[in-house]
């Protein structure tokens, strides 16, 4: 339910190539070089998806915070996938709060939230998306959904994740006992983000695996694990954001909202359907199947894992729900969710020309701000790479900032704390299976 849409996901570390060839840079002060399809040096490349594949890059992010938080990255062909004019890459907090904040200067609008450009005959399809509007047309909109996200909607909820938290965990830990480990992503994560969106909208039970099948295909298209590549016409890789890749989300969206009307419920989609029309409800339920989904579906066994890696940070949670202490729980989410950042990176285009951190950018080129940097940008966070789940100051961006800020991240925090919680008190010390040791990823 983020405004945010996370960048695809990465293959597996077996597709890892040899880093490319560097590209020059641009000095400080100057503009951005002519497009070219040239990498750059390994130590200053943040745009490969591969480069994920065994985590963040952060010795990469650091270089590029302390040397150059203005970067340009050039769009090489990568994964069959074409080369693009390149893009402004920041990696300071400060600086990718100013980008967000200022939609007068970065625009969501001009060429959409996605690092690769969209097809030119698909960007004004594209731009229907609250995701991809700038104030006032933004404002107007998230106002009349915002009301369907009332307080009082989503905590009514609570009690079904807590159950659905139970009822898969409780599953996990007897598949942990049978097979002597178990894998918490199939087991609990990724059925209990899906299940928890599919409640808060009011999907049919029979529906609810579309919404796992959209969602892999539109997020998941460079990840051969979670969905298989659509090609073209041309034989490239087709856009699975483009109106005919998402034409039957939209044909199930209309009839859903056909049926809510007539059977009206207290949720999300009946609040939706009563209120929007359209292209507009199309959209905003295309938002709220992926991102809705996929932010939670990373975050949740991103603490997880975290919590595995960190012994004495899993213990300490452990107390402190045994001691009952809330609010501490609250402050140890926040902590996971900046330490496994859902959202790596989010695009935005100059309107105008401008000077970011001493770089000039012009008109109309693309910046793209790197919240998994900014959430560890030694200039506001102390110790960033100790997990410090008693972290009093923590800023993060985990959800965005400014006009695009995530509307449902309350909904998210609520099922983080309820998973957290209930691991802690269902789960005996876990840790991570050694690579080979097992299907699973964690042994109980």
């Amino acid at each position: 339910m983020s405004g945010a849409v996370p960048e695809p996901g990465v293959p597996g570390p077996a597709s890892a190539a040899a880093s490319p060839e560097p590209a020059p840079q641009p000095a400080p002060g100057s503009a951005a070089p002519a497009p070219g399809s040239a990498a750059p040096a390994p130590d200053r490349d943040v745009f490969d998806p591969r480069r994920y594949a065994r985590g963040l890059p952060h010795e990469v992010f650091r270089a590029l915070r302390d040397g150059e938080p203005v970067a340009w990255q050039p769009e090489y062909e990568v994964l069959g996938w074409p080369a693009g004019p390149g893009f402004w890459a920041v990696t300071r907090h400060a600086d990718v709060l100013r980008v967000l904040r200022s939609p007068g200067d970065f625009s969501s609008y001009e060429g959409a939230t996605q690092i690769r450009d969209p097809a030119p005959e698909d960007l004004p399809f594209i731009r229907r998306m609250m995701l991809n509007q700038d104030p006032p047309a933004h404002n107007r909109l998230r106002t009349l959904v915002s009301r369907a996200f009332t307080r009082r909607r989503v905590e009514r909820f609570e009690a079904q994740v807590r159950q659905r938290a139970r009822r898969l965990l409780t599953g996990a830990l007897r598949q942990a006992r049978e097979r002597g480990s178990c894998d918490l992503v199939a087991a609990v994560t990724d059925d209990f983000a899906l299940l928890n969106l599919a409640d808060l909208l009011g999907v049919p039970t029979g529906d609810r695996g579309l919404l796992l099948e959209w969602t892999e295909r539109i997020i998941g298209y460079q990840d051969p694990d979670q969905a298989r590549t659509v090609l073209g016409p041309d034989g490239r890789p087709a856009d699975p954001r483009s109106p005919a890749m998402l034409q039957e989300m939209f044909d199930y969206a209309r009839r859903l909202a056909s049926h809510k009307r007539a059977h009206p419920a207290d949720d999300v989609m009946t609040a939706l359907a009563h209120g929007l029309t359209g292209a507009e409800l199309e959209m905003f339920f295309f938002l709220l199947t992926v991102a809705g989904n996929d932010t939670v579906r990373s975050a949740a066994p991103g603490g997880l894992l975290a919590l595995a890696q960190h012994p004495r940070a899993q213990c300490t949670l452990r107390e402190l729900v045994r001691a009952g202490q809330v609010r501490a729980q609250a402050v140890a989410v926040e902590e996971l969710l900046r330490w496994h950042t859902p959202v790596l990176s989010f695009r935005r285009t100059a309107v105008r020309d401008l000077e970011l951190s001493g770089r000039r950018i012009g008109a109309g080129e693309k910046v793209v701000v790197f919240h998994a940097s900014a959430n560890y940008d030694e200039r506001v966070f102390d110790a960033p790479h100790t997990l410090d789940l008693a972290r009093a100051h923590n800023p993060h961006v985990a959800f965005g900032a400014g006009p695009h800020v995530c509307m449902g991240a309350h909904f998210a925090r609520l099922q983080l704390r309820v998973l957290h919680q209930e691991a802690a008190r269902l789960l005996p010390p876990y840790e991570l299976l050694q690579q080979g040791e097992g299907p699973g990823r964690c042994a109980g």
